[in-house]
């Protein structure tokens, strides 16, 4: 099964949305920072036989409008709420990795009516980390950009199925292979994360919730462990194995927890 692009248009903001249809239950997948929606395409793939999947290619990100003035997060979390609307996404199951995550945990609190369940894959409440936008931008500014090609960046990018997944974001220009996405739109996309913890909001998630951590997990355990604390009824799991990118490292392993979770929700 191969997907279509649909357009999704919020306050003048481009918003490329990748549609594998299937039947039953919508659910929307959200990528992290500096992703791009097609690193869901092997998990889409999977589950579109038995559910409508629409990955979004977040503001600022891939097809995407790619430099908007609004990066709040209330600017995240106001398009996933455009895109179920527009694609007649009832109820979806939001999907989200990472910063992807984090702006599916604030459509659910936010949105309680809208959100059928939520999966969180290596994303949580967060705490204010004031270096975070600096180490990101710093990360972003070592790429050595142009890449000659998709292998020389996937390489760089980590190997495997991570740096294959990351390299896939990116476009080729003639003068090489660049990212789809501007630096500074990133860091200024991290700003509110700098500043304060969202464990209130993670208290205000009503919805059926699972956790999936990587072994080398960027959750430190003491906020995972608050917020199973705050939310006992969450179901949560770690992948042995894997890191952040888990959703790159193993698609299978996660279509089987994303799968047992859904199934659970009838």
């Amino acid at each position: 099964m191969t997907w279509s692009e649909h357009v999704v248009m919020r306050d003048g903001v481009r918003l490329a949305c990748r549609d594998w249809d299937g039947p039953g239950q919508p659910i929307v997948l959200l990528h992290g920072l500096a992703g791009h929606a097609g690193e869901w395409d092997a998990l889409a793939r999977c589950l579109s036989s038995r559910y409508r999947v629409v990955a979004v290619d977040q503001r600022g990100h891939g097809a995407s409008e790619r430099r908007p003035q609004d990066v709040s997060r209330a600017a995240y979390v106001a398009d996933v709420v455009a895109a179920a609307d527009r694609l007649a996404l009832r109820r979806p199951v939001l999907v989200g990795q990472s910063l992807g995550g984090h702006t599916a945990m604030l459509t659910a609190a936010a949105h309680p009516g809208l959100v059928r369940a939520l999966v969180l894959i290596e994303a949580g409440a967060g705490g204010p980390n004031p270096n975070g936008p600096v180490d990101i931008g710093g990360w972003l500014d070592s790429w050595p950009t142009p890449f000659p090609s998709r292998e020389a960046a996937a390489a760089f990018l980590g190997g495997g199925p991570v740096g294959a997944g990351w390299a896939a974001g990116l476009e080729e220009r003639e003068d090489g292979w660049w990212p789809r996405f501007d630096r500074d739109v990133m860091v200024r996309s991290l700003a509110e994360n700098a500043q304060r913890s969202f464990r209130q909001e993670w208290g205000q998630v009503a919805c059926p919730t699972l956790v999936v951590l990587a072994q080398s997990s960027f959750i430190p355990p003491q906020e995972a462990d608050e917020m199973l604390r705050q939310r006992p009824a969450t179901m949560s799991m770690s992948i042995p194995g894997t890191g952040h990118d888990l959703h790159l490292e193993q698609p299978e392993t996660l279509h089987i927890a994303l799968s047992d979770f859904l199934q659970s929700l009838a």
